[in-house]
């Protein structure tokens, strides 16, 4: 999921050509000096990705700043006196001093964040902290402190913070689910008020009531008795709703998760919007789950303050809580990835106007017109929960006629391609799937082979990865995004691109994988320098794992001591029968 402290970046000593060890703030008594006369915000790292902001924030940071929520009073104020023990804060002048005494809000810090909080070596340190300049829009807006989350387990008082920050990260879960459900599914008042009406007012009883306890423990910055009351007889019901809804989620989940891809297309399309549903209705229970555990866990650490148990207790809430949440949430994001690939798809596929079946026709204009209307509808929270991966353009190797047009392959390709995957190659050819080894294949036979290939099959589109090669009937993937074959990238044993060109002018490349024999047959348009930068391409996969060659020579070594035991037994045979004639 996409952070949005992501947009806040330090400035480190590198720039301008200048390196940590030249840098006047890494080496400069005065210039650190300086800097810190300026800082006036103070972000520390109280738990693993989750920042407690002190001091002044500015105005480019508070639009990310979480609010403390349902960490109680008490929790807020135990938190500022640990940060106040941190750096020896006693020697550091002025708004820095006092910028721990007025924590301002929670931060959930991103990846770039975090890596920039870890480089402690790269940025000017002072204090404990390290010091660096927040950029927003291109330009620095502040100088800031950081506190990497290890200094906090090593302040005087550490052992008591826990419960606290216990409350810390129920509210953070709390403002994650939170944001998604106002990410909301535009879910369709046709299955509200049919498939789920009945469903969907006991769910909505539940997290209103919830919701309001919530609102009003922020408020009052605590829970008290009659407050709890009013929600104390609601864990089973949530507990009834959770569990609904996950179950529904899993079945969606093994549905489309089947081998059979047009099935699994189909079970989407014809379900699109109850899954719709369920998406939303499992994210809304899981938000008044969290809520009610999270007004549970305030309750307990009250208690605690007399009862050390009860403080406990808050934190085996909160680390239950915490995995409940997270395996929840990773199934509805699963499910949402297949729900959006799937319509994203459809929506990419061309209009079938030239098909010749009527309504064939029909029915994929009308798939495409509801895959467009969900897809719209889910957009926003299946980009919250994982962002898209970006565009895919036309990689530098490309072994297919200049007639080509890449486009719209590319635009299918991309939703079928995994996070970070990157495409190296493309070909479009004409592939033979060879049953023997391809030196045993006479070469008249495979022409006549291709001959035959060339008026029955429509050619083939090869797609190369750092991950994969992806294999597709062109009409098959621009019509229904249908992949034939994917071969992951280390079970390439040998590549051969032929020289010569056979009696139709085509070139070759041969693929041995670990379990079949490949051989791809070229355009007459295709020069040999395009089908030997597609075969380099695949040869630098090329190995063979010790295990397989280990096991081949355990064969042949099993097979010579095979035919020595029947030589033996054979002469032992004929011993024994010469024997006994001579008796």
């Amino acid at each position: 999921m996409q952070d949005p402290s992501d947009s806040m970046e330090i400035a480190e000593p590198e720039e301008n050509g200048r390196s940590d060890t030249d840098s006047p703030a890494a080496d400069d008594p005065t210039s650190a000096s300086d800097i810190d006369s300026t800082t006036s915000t103070v972000l520390v790292e109280v738990l693993p990705g989750v920042g407690v902001v002190a001091g002044e924030v500015p105005p480019e940071l508070k639009p990310d700043l979480i609010d403390f929520g349902i960490v109680p009073a008490a929790d807020r104020k135990q938190i500022s006196a640990i940060l106040a023990s941190i750096g020896n804060v006693s020697t550091v002048a002025g708004n820095l001093g006092n910028a721990f005494a007025g924590v301002q809000g929670l931060y959930r810090i991103g990846d770039t964040a975090q890596a920039l909080l870890n480089s402690g070596a790269a940025l000017a340190a002072k204090d404990g902290g390290n010091l660096g300049a927040v950029m927003a829009s291109g330009r620095v807006v502040h100088q800031a402190r950081f506190y990497p989350v290890t200094a906090v387990s090593k302040a005087p008082v550490a052992a008591s913070i826990g419960p606290a920050l216990a409350m810390v990260a129920l509210q953070m879960m709390l403002s994650e689910v939170s944001g998604l459900v106002r990410n909301n599914l535009a879910v369709t008042s046709q299955v509200l008020t049919t498939i789920r009406k009945e469903q969907w007012a006991e769910l909505t009883g539940l997290v209103t009531a919830v919701d309001r306890a919530v609102d009003q423990a922020r408020e009052i910055e605590s829970v008290p008795t009659s407050l709890w009351e009013d929600v104390a007889g609601s864990g089973a019901l949530l507990q009834k709703q959770l569990d609904l809804y996950q179950g529904n989620v899993r079945d969606h989940v093994g549905r489309i998760s089947q081998p059979d891809a047009r099935r699994h297309r189909e079970y989407l399309q014809t379900n699109a919007e109850v899954i719709a549903f369920d998406v939303y209705a499992l994210l809304s229970s899981l938000k008044a789950w969290t809520g009610y555990q999270a007004l549970r866990a305030a309750r307990a650490r009250a208690a605690g303050r007399e009862d050390a148990a009860e403080a406990q207790y808050a934190e085996v809430i909160a680390r239950d809580t915490r995995t409940k949440f997270d395996s929840t949430l990773a199934q509805a994001t699963s499910l949402v990835d297949a729900l959006t690939r799937e319509l994203r798809i459809t929506a990419e596929l061309p209009d079938p106007d030239t098909w010749p079946l009527l309504g064939k026709r029909k029915d994929v204009k009308a798939a495409r017109e509801i895959s467009a209307r969900l897809l719209k509808e889910i957009e926003p929270l299946a980009d919250t929960l994982h962002p898209p991966i970006p565009p895919l353009e036309a990689p530098d190797v490309i072994c297919a006629p200049e007639s080509l047009a890449l486009e719209p392959y590319l635009r299918i390709l991309r939703w079928l391609f995994e996070d970070g995957e990157t495409l190296r190659a493309l070909g479009s050819s004409d592939q033979l799937e060879i049953l023997g080894t391809v030196s045993t294949i006479v070469d008249g036979a495979m022409e006549k082979l291709a001959a035959a290939w060339d008026k029955t099959t429509a050619k083939t589109l090869v797609a190369v990865t750092d991950r994969r090669i992806i294999m597709a009937k062109t009409n098959a993937l621009l019509e229904q995004a249908e992949i034939r074959q994917d071969i992951p990238i280390d079970q390439v044993r040998y590549v051969r691109a032929t020289t010569a060109r056979d009696s139709n002018s085509r070139l070759a490349i041969d693929l041995i994988t670990r379990d079949e024999n490949i051989r791809w047959l070229f355009h007459a348009d295709i020069d040999n320098t395009q089908v030997d930068a597609l075969a380099a391409v695949l040869a630098e996969s090329m190995t063979i794992p010790d295990a397989e060659r280990d096991a081949l020579q355990r064969r042949r070594h099993a097979s010579i001591e095979a035919g020595e035991k029947s030589d033996t037994a054979g002469a032992t045979s004929t011993e024994s029968t010469e024997s006994e004639a001579t008796t």
